[in-house]
């Protein structure tokens, strides 16, 4: 029953993604909103709904080990499985400001969050702990940089090719849909983490396992869908922009967000995620950067998400 209700809701998730996609293009061409602005806003933020929500309920419930594992396997499967199947589909060019700024900037948050969350390491504290005043203070940096990149995406040629196949859709029905959709993701959530918890003492696995597995690539099913049905469109702005934005709203928004609810212990195992986290985002920097034109290949995702399930594989019976 539970495979057969994952294919029902990931059709359905399918079907929503390429709306969500449509209408967030449509929003964007009536306004002459660049598309970064769209996978900005109205995508990313939408697709990393069910990471918000699994945060929220797991920092209410006290599962903090649950609430990191999420965002850092959510980040992990965002570039080494989403992006590249996508890329698999129709290969993805990036735009400079991405290559150049937004993923240097991905990539310099999960290196404060290794340094903030290392307290006894670093710091010679008697524990590792993702503060209440941390969250705080990050979260007022978090609203610093949306305004910044709000006044950088104004100043951003909108592309008249990018729009040629975009259909335009009364404005009401385009934010109507879009409150549905993140309502409807914020409410369908819930149930995961108990579940999740429920297999790990039933089978006696750590959190950490279940945290990779199950809810990590299930609360990055939107991204997976937003990202697919955007590279069969060939909006390949959007494609990367959800998937890298969706990164830096995990660590930024996300992460900090929690911690402002609840205190995360941070065990110091963990690391290896952190440090996977940033050599998936480094490895994306250098192929972006050094590859032919900026453009990721079709061999390349076969490649990385070949590297995905080894690392998977090697975790779960690390863990088991």
């Amino acid at each position: 029953m539970v495979y057969i209700l994952f294919l029902i809701w990931f059709v359905i998730l399918i079907k929503w993604a390429d709306l969500l996609v449509s209408w967030a293009s449509s929003i964007a061409l009536k306004f002459k909103i660049p598309a970064i602005v769209v996978g900005l806003t109205i995508v990313a933020f939408g697709t990393s709904t069910p990471e918000l929500a699994v945060n929220m309920f797991s920092a209410i419930d006290g599962k903090t080990d649950l609430a990191i594992w999420n965002i850092l396997w959510s980040n992990i499967a965002n570039i080494l499985l989403i992006l590249w199947i996508s890329a698999i589909i129709y290969p993805l060019k990036a735009q400079k400001s991405t290559i150049f700024k937004e993923i240097p900037f991905a990539l310099l948050w999960l290196i404060i969050l290794f340094v903030m969350a290392n307290d006894v390491m670093l710091d010679w504290g008697s524990s590792n702990i993702v503060s209440r005043t941390d969250g705080f203070v990050y979260l007022g940096y978090f609203l610093i940089f949306l305004f910044y990149t709000f006044g950088i995406a104004k100043n951003t040629p909108h592309s008249s090719d990018w729009d040629e196949d975009i259909k335009e859709i009364a404005l009401w029905k385009s934010i109507i849909f879009i409150i549905v959709w993140l309502i409807g993701l914020t409410l369908g959530w819930k149930w995961i983490v108990d579940w999740a918890v429920e297999i790990a003492t039933k089978f006696g696995m750590s959190e950490s396992v279940i945290g990779l597995t199950v809810v990590a690539i299930w609360t990055s099913l939107p991204e997976l869908a937003t990202s697919v049905v955007a590279a069969m469109k060939k909006q390949t702005d959007i494609a990367i922009w959800n998937v890298v934005w969706s990164n830096i709203f995990n660590v930024f928004w996300i992460l900090w967000l929690t911690a402002t609810i609840s205190p995360l212990p941070f065990n110091s195992t963990s690391n290896i995620d952190v440090f996977m986290s940033i050599f998936a985002t480094l490895i994306l920097f250098l192929i972006m950067f050094i590859w032919k034109k900026s453009i990721i290949e079709k061999w390349q995702g076969i490649c990385m998400i070949i590297m995905y399930i080894a690392y998977i594989w090697y975790l779960v019976l690390s863990n088991i």
